[in-house]
C-alpha cells in the first residue's frame, strides 16, 4: 500500500520528529536513515529540505504508518533497523528483524582481518583462501557474506541454532547472490562433523556479555535484540571457551581461529588460547577506536 503527502506536510512533521529525537537522546540522523529507507528520499533532498516546495511525494507505506513507526522508535526505543526492516554492513544492504543481532560497524573489521591472516598464511599454504570457512553464530548472515565475498574461491558455512536468524541469512545470500554459503541449524560445530580437520578458518561474533550486564545495556538493545546472541554466561565466556576447546577438530594445520569479543576479554581469552595447548601465533587485535576487540590464533 502507498500514499501521498505533501512536501510540506512531510517537513512539518521531520521538523517535529527531529525534536523529539533531540528530546530522547536519539541521533537525528536516524530519522533521515528511516526516511530514505521507508519512502526513498535521497539523502541530499533531506539536508537541504528540497522536499518541501514538493506538492506530492510518493510514499511506500501510509504515512500514519510511518508515523507510527517513529513513534515506536521515540517510546519503546525499538531500533530504527528492526523498524526499517534492514541495516547496513560493509558494502551490503541486510535485511534483519528482532530473531538477530544487528549487525554492528566495528565487526566489519573482522572480515579485513580473516583477510590479512589468510594472506600472510598463503605464502606457506597453498591456496588458503579457498577451500572450507565456518562462520559460528552467522545471526543475519553477515560474516559469512562477508567472507564469501573476501573469498571468492571459497565456500562458506553458516551456523546458527536459531531457525528464525537463518531464514533471515539465508534471504540476505539469496538477495546478494551469494549462493556459496550453505547453511545449517546447530550448535557450533556440530552441523558440520564431516568437515573435521578440513576447515582452513572459523570466524565468529559469539554471545559475550556476562549475564549480569545485560540488563544494564542500551534499552534498544536489552529489550529487543535476541538475549540468544548477546548472553555469554557468568563471566561472557563460555561460548568462547566452546569454540577454544571444539577447534582443533575441526581446522586443519595452520587454520586460522578469529573471534569477536568485549573489552576487557582479549588477555583472558588469549591465555585459554595458550592453555589450550593446539594453537601458535596468538594475537589481540584492537578496532579502530582503539579497544582490543578480537583475538586471532592458528591451528598448530
Amino acid at each position: 500500500m502507498v500514499d501521498l503527502v505533501s512536501g510540506e506536510e512531510l517537513w512539518l512533521w521531520r521538523r517535529q520528529a527531529q525534536q523529539q529525537a533531540i528530546a530522547q537522546d536519539i541521533p537525528a540522523a536516524e530519522l533521515d536513515w528511516l526516511l530514505q529507507e521507508m519512502i526513498g528520499l535521497d539523502r541530499l533532498s533531506l539536508r537541504l529540505e528540497l522536499f518541501k516546495e514538493q506538492p506530492q511525494i510518493l510514499l511506500r507505506l501510509p504515512f500514519a504508518e510511518l508515523m507510527q513507526l517513529w513513534e515506536q522508535r521515540v517510546a519503546t526505543r525499538v531500533p530504527v533497523q528492526y523498524l526499517a526492516g534492514a541495516t547496513t554492513w560493509r558494502n551490503f544492504v541486510l535485511r534483519v528483524s528482532p530473531a538477530v543481532l544487528i549487525p554492528r560497524p566495528e565487526t566489519e573489521e573482522i572480515i579485513d582481518l580473516a583477510k590479512d591472516l589468510a594472506k600472510d598464511l598463503a605464502k606457506q599454504l597453498a591456496a588458503f583462501q579457498s577451500g572450507h570457512w565456518a562462520d559460528l553464530g552467522t545471526g543475519s548472515g553477515a560474516i559469512a557474506l562477508g567472507l564469501a565475498d573476501a573469498f571468492p574461491e571459497a565456500v562458506v558455512h553458516a551456523i546458527d541454532r536459531s531457525s528464525e536468524a537463518l531464514a533471515i541469512a539465508q534471504q540476505n545470500a539469496e538477495q546478494l547472490g551469494l549462493s556459496r554459503i550453505r547453511f545449517y541449524q546447530g550448535d557450533w560445530f556440530e552441523p558440520i562433523a564431516s568437515l573435521q580437520g578440513n576447515l582452513s578458518g572459523m570466524v565468529s561474533n559469539p554471545p559475550y556479555i556476562p549475564s549480569r550486564l545485560i540488563a544494564e545495556l542500551q534499552p534498544e538493545v536489552s529489550r529487543h535484540e535476541p538475549h540468544l546472541a548477546l548472553d555469554g554466561g557468568a563471566d561472557g565466556l563460555d561460548c568462547i571457551r566452546q569454540l577454544v576447546s571444539a577447534a582443533p577438530l575441526y581446522l586443519k594445520s595452520g587454520g586460522i581461529w578469529l573471534v569477536e569479543l568485549m573489552q576487557g576479554q582479549a588477555d583472558t581469552v588469549a591465555q585459554l588460547l595458550v592453555a589450550q595447548g593446539s594453537y601458535r601465533q596468538i594475537q589481540v587485535h584492537a578496532d579502530l577506536a582503539g579497544i582490543d576487540r578480537f583475538v586471532s590464533a592458528t591451528r598448530i
